[in-house]
């Protein structure tokens, strides 16, 4: 049996970059060609997309998880490595998403409506790309970034033109069904719709729609009953009409009581989307109020004497209606596409948003040190965590980069300036290293062998040659002298 699903927490993430390819040239008479090593390909991003043919969140219930393909690694002879395509999800129209926290990341609303969930990572430059006057054959490639990674909850919010709204049983499903194709579940007890309800509802040429939201009683705004699973339906809505039961049977209840406690509970609903939506608040949205079951005769005397009370209380449009003889059903369409069309009338135009581009200011440094209480120091800022993540530290040229690229940006400085000593420890992203301000970084290289640094030959970690070495003498076979 299908289910109807309107909220879900989802995990994206884009692709890796793959990684770059460290690679020299050979051929006859040409043993060093110089540095041909590839760049590797960006990850695939996770993006949302707005298909009218979805009409539900429940796939995402069942899987989750959406993870973009990562990007290939490069190859020699300059051959850079392929992209990790895009990842589209298709998302039902008037998809919101919000993030960890319940901060509003972007409103779907429109067919094609695009938001990027999860960027995918960078790839990683290749030695052709790393090589430059002083280092004119790289003996190391870049690492590819990894993937952006979050969690992100999604709410569909359904897109209506008209809400019908009331305690439950109050006949609004029946509505429903007399005024549109649309067949909801019809019973005789509360909280028979447990799904909100659309139909489409056609006045002459014009055509709206109409949604069903499930009963609210006093205290939803609170959690009562069905009230917030299913109030934020209610928030893209142009007009929302209270359907008043006159035939209900238990005492101390009246139309005008019911209206007032249903729009106590509105008042106190804060919508998701607030100041971001188009239509405003929901307090000035227009109203009507639907008198039903006037079929009944007592419903019918008591929808006669509070018709008048009503409209002048609250100054609103008043219909009785029967859904089961449709008696004044045609008015109260004609009515409702007027009250629809002029709302969306008085609205602004909506114009496309237009991408915003935010220039760093020239003197931005793009990151901040600072002390760790213990000794040490942590260094935050998008590029240095970016360019650690992408360092290879088992080649110590790599890292000799990666030295040389700190000390142009000024993190070396900044460290001198808060007082940092040899030998504490400065961490960036998930990396902690044993700072050493000796370490004449920044200067010219001087070349030392492909994957090696002369300024790194004092440190106690071996080199490239003192591990090629030890691993010749691990697979010498053993069984004494030779």
């Amino acid at each position: 049996m299908p289910r109807f699903v309107d909220r879900v927490v989802i995990h994206v993430k884009g692709g890796d970059g793959g990684n770059g390819c460290a690679s020299v040239h050979r051929e006859k008479f040409k043993p060093l060609g110089g540095p041909d090593g590839g760049n590797g390909g960006r990850g695939g991003s996770v993006i949302l997309v707005v298909d009218p043919q979805v009409h539900t969140l429940l796939d995402f219930h069942f899987r989750p998880h959406i993870v973009a393909p990562s990007g290939k690694q490069g190859m020699g002879s300059n051959r850079d490595g392929a992209a990790g395509e895009d990842l589209e999800v298709k998302v039902p129209d008037g998809t919101v998403v919000l993030d960890e926290n319940g901060r509003l990341l972007a409103d779907l609303v429109g067919a094609g409506t695009r938001f990027e969930a999860a960027k995918g990572g960078r790839g990683g430059l290749g030695n052709a790309a790393l090589a430059s006057r002083t280092r004119k054959a790289p003996g190391f490639a870049l690492l590819g970034e990894k993937g952006e990674a979050r969690d992100l909850i999604l709410e569909l919010k359904t897109v209506a033109d008209v809400g019908l709204i009331g305690f439950p049983s109050a006949g609004k499903s029946s509505l429903v069904s007399a005024i549109s194709a649309a067949r909801p579940k019809i019973a005789d007890y509360p909280f028979t719709t447990l799904t909100p309800n659309l139909g489409v509802v056609s006045a002459g040429e014009h055509t709206y729609t109409v949604a069903d939201v499930p009963g609210l009683i006093p205290g939803a705004s609170e959690g009562r009953g069905l009230g917030l699973e299913f109030l934020r339906h209610i928030e893209r809505c142009a007009v929302l009409v209270h359907v008043v039961d006159c035939a209900a049977p238990e005492p101390g209840r009246d139309p005008i009581s019911d209206i007032e406690a249903l729009e106590a509970e509105l008042a106190a609903y804060t919508p998701t989307l607030q100041g971001d939506s188009t239509l405003g608040d929901l307090a000035e949205r227009p109203r009507a109020v639907v008198l039903n079951k006037i079929d009944v005769p007592d419903a019918r005397e008591l929808a006669e004497m509070v018709r008048d009370e009503v409209a002048q209380r609250f100054g609103w449009p008043v219909f009785a209606v029967s859904t089961v003889t449709r008696e004044g059903l045609r008015p109260l369409t004609f009515a409702l596409w007027e009250m629809v069309a002029s709302y969306r009338a008085a609205q602004p135009e909506i114009l496309p948003r237009r991408p915003v581009i935010r220039p760093v200011p020239v003197d931005a440094t793009g990151f901040t040190v600072e002390p760790d209480g213990g000794g040490g120091f942590v260094v935050t800022g998008e590029r240095p965590e970016r360019w650690v993540a992408q360092t290879d530290f088992n080649n110590d040229e790599a890292v000799g980069y990666l030295a040389d690229r700190l000390a142009r940006l000024g993190v070396e400085d900044e460290l001198l300036r808060l007082g940092a000593k040899p030998g504490c420890e400065v961490t960036i992203g998930d990396v902690t290293f044993e700072w050493e301000p000796q370490t004449p970084a920044g200067v010219d290289v001087v070349p030392s062998g492909r994957g090696t640094d002369a300024r790194l030959n004092q440190s106690e970690r071996p080199t490239a040659a003192e591990r090629k070495a030890a691993r010749r003498e691990r697979r010498r076979p053993s069984g004494g002298d030779v």
